[in-house]
């Protein structure tokens, strides 16, 4: 993992015919081409002494340079030790099972206490750097109260990677939530679009065909509750509050859900009693391709307490 400094690229043979920036992406091992083509057009990469800026230039294929890659500039975050639930690491990225209560990023309201400052502490000294800033590489998220798996990148090429397969739909995402009602069907599926609601910005809605960005949600009932329904959600696709709109849509809100639904008579007592105050939702499952590897990884995590007593108490 680059951290900063020279690297000496020699380019073959193969290489005959390819831009430059390609080439040198190739044999500089750990940066994107886009940081790449950045680095050579800011004259950071040197022939003979002399620098070459432009990154679209045909290579012979025998060439060698001399890239300066500087040190990444700290993220204007601050590391703080904030306990995690690693579940896999290596140098290219890391999956974290998240708490529920605990915020992925930065924002107005939440400055720190994030997810963002617990990984710039555990991963201090550790990151490469996304686009020259050492920061963890958020290429999806997962709501304040919402629980479970998140994959985090720590390098360029691993971010590049699965923001691509993010973009292509081919991530793997299984959450298993508490849908209100008994849905009477075993399994259907939401190809509703999503866009921002006109009447609170803060909220998602299913929009018009066309107005919004596509949502699928795929979901199955696993059991019959005490007037609700557990279910598993597989995404198709990834818009923000997904799950939670789509059933909401149904007519079946997640149990719990201060924002999209209204809790039932019928289970006030209980929510009351366990002190359930977040959408019954968990990111239970995670699958990717490795984006250095190629490897296939694959991860569940089970239910956390809350949600697990919150199931049998509305076992019927």
């Amino acid at each position: 993992m680059r951290m900063g400094g020279d690297i000496e690229i020699e380019l073959e043979a193969r290489h005959a015919g390819w831009r430059l920036d390609r080439a040198v992406t190739d044999q500089a091992g750990g940066l994107s081409r886009e940081r790449v083509k950045k680095l050579i057009s800011a004259g950071a990469l040197e022939a003979a002494g002399a620098a070459v800026r432009d990154p679209a230039i045909k290579v012979r294929g025998d060439e060698r340079y001399l890239l300066h890659v500087p040190a990444p500039v700290p993220h204007h975050a601050v590391p703080q030790d904030i306990p995690l639930n690693i579940v896999h690491e290596d140098d290219q990225l890391l999956v974290v099972d998240k708490p529920a209560g605990l915020v992925v990023h930065p924002a107005a309201g939440n400055l720190d206490g994030t997810l963002v400052n617990a990984l710039l502490h555990h991963c201090r000294g550790r990151l490469s750097g996304i686009n020259g800033v050492a920061r963890p590489g958020i290429v999806h998220r997962i709501d304040k109260d919402t629980s479970g798996l998140l994959v985090v990148a720590k390098t360029d090429v691993a971010h590049e990677g699965l923001a691509r397969q993010f973009a292509a739909h081919s991530i793997e995402r299984r959450y298993i939530a508490v849908a209100s009602g008994l849905l009477l069907a075993g399994e259907g599926t939401v190809d509703a679009p999503l866009a921002r609601s006109s009447a609170n910005r803060k909220k998602m809605a299913v929009v018009a065909a066309g107005r919004g960005k596509r949502a699928v949600t795929h979901w199955t009932k696993l059991e019959n509750l005490r007037a609700a329904s557990l279910i598993e959600c597989r995404l198709e696709t990834g818009r923000t509050h997904q799950v939670r709109v789509h059933m909401a849509h149904l007519g079946h809100p997640l149990v719990g859900d201060p924002f999209y639904g209204r809790t039932r008579k019928e289970h006030r007592e209980t929510l009351k009693s366990l002190g359930f105050q977040r959408q019954a939702l968990h990111a239970a499952r995670l699958g990717f391709i490795h984006p250095a590897s190629g490897d296939r990884l694959s991860f569940e995590s089970a239910l956390p307490s809350d949600m697990a007593e919150l199931v049998a108490a509305l076992h019927v």
